[in-house]
């Protein structure tokens, strides 16, 4: 099986709706993920991702059960997770322990929901994995309007949401609502993780949520940039992994994940280079005053 078969690849982009279909939903997936990453790794709430794509993974789950759409289930746990991750986990002491109390819970009802299904196995194994090539007409419908809120609100709070990421201490005592926008935050990543399960599964949603915007964060300080390149990154690897699994047919989400990894080695390993350099100036400046002689 040749796993880079581009001329098949190419005839699936070009004649099947469904694929055109994937590639639009990954490239608004890859936005908003790559717009709330950087705050989501300046806040330190990439535990927090994977806390609120398991109980994803628990409403998706009981949504298969009901014979109702996944996505629709995936959202309203997702919600559920972020309120819940927002309320009680406002404290940074209580955070963690929340977090993982929410992960269990999620993990084990998603588990007995499953248990429960009698349907095909291909179904199951997709709220884990993602199914991105079913997303057909009204599924697209769902991830723009749900995408557009995000970045709407996102855009009314984002300059006191970065105040509060950057110094909450200092936001607090001028004045910002920092448990409001906590909460306010918290919605908008569950709503963006819930969208992030039909690509890559609700096991693997931190590949887009995190990794974009951490590799980001390795090679650049400004807020601004880290978000350009968060987008860009994340819209490589959501479209690269779905271009490059329709030839072999293998899941989405092994692709997906494989890309935002590399991009992030490559970002670190640019990074010590850059640092090394630094170093190196920092402590033998001669070089630079024997070249100026």
């Amino acid at each position: 099986m040749d796993l880079f078969d581009f001329g098949k690849t190419w005839e699936l982009i070009t004649e099947l709706d469904g694929v055109r279909t994937a590639l639009l939903a990954a490239a608004i997936l890859g936005l908003v993920a790559g717009v709330l990453g950087p705050l989501i790794v300046m806040r330190r709430m990439s535990f927090a991702v994977h806390g609120t794509s398991e109980l994803a993974f628990t409403g998706g789950a009981a949504a298969l059960l009901l014979g109702i759409g996944v996505e629709y289930g995936a959202l309203i746990g997702a919600v559920v997770a972020a309120l819940l991750l927002g309320i009680l986990g406002a404290r940074d002491a209580d955070r963690d322990s929340v977090i993982g109390v929410i992960l269990s819970f999620g993990l084990g009802m998603g588990v007995l929901f499953l248990s429960f299904y009698k349907g095909r196995s291909g179904n199951k194994f997709g709220i884990l994995t993602g199914q991105i090539i079913t997303i057909d007409s009204t599924n697209l419908t769902l991830f723009v309007v749900s995408s557009v809120v995000v970045l709407a609100v996102l855009g009314l709070v984002y300059r006191p949401l970065l105040f509060a990421s950057v110094d909450r201490n200092v936001a607090v005592a001028r004045g910002v609502p920092v448990k409001t926008l906590t909460v306010v935050f918290a919605l908008l990543v569950g709503v963006s993780t819930a969208l992030s399960v039909k690509v890559v599964g609700s096991l693997l949603v931190v590949a887009l949520m995190v990794t974009p915007a951490a590799a980001a964060a390795r090679v650049t300080a400004s807020p601004w940039k880290a978000t350009v390149l968060s987008v860009v990154f994340a819209e490589v690897a959501a479209i690269g992994g779905i271009v490059l699994s329709l030839a072999p047919g293998l899941p989405v989400s092994a692709f997906v994940t494989a890309i935002s990894f590399l991009i992030y080695v490559v970002c670190r390993v640019l990074a010590w280079r850059r640092d090394r350099r630094t170093r190196v100036r920092s402590v033998d400046p001669a070089p630079d005053l024997v070249a100026a002689a």
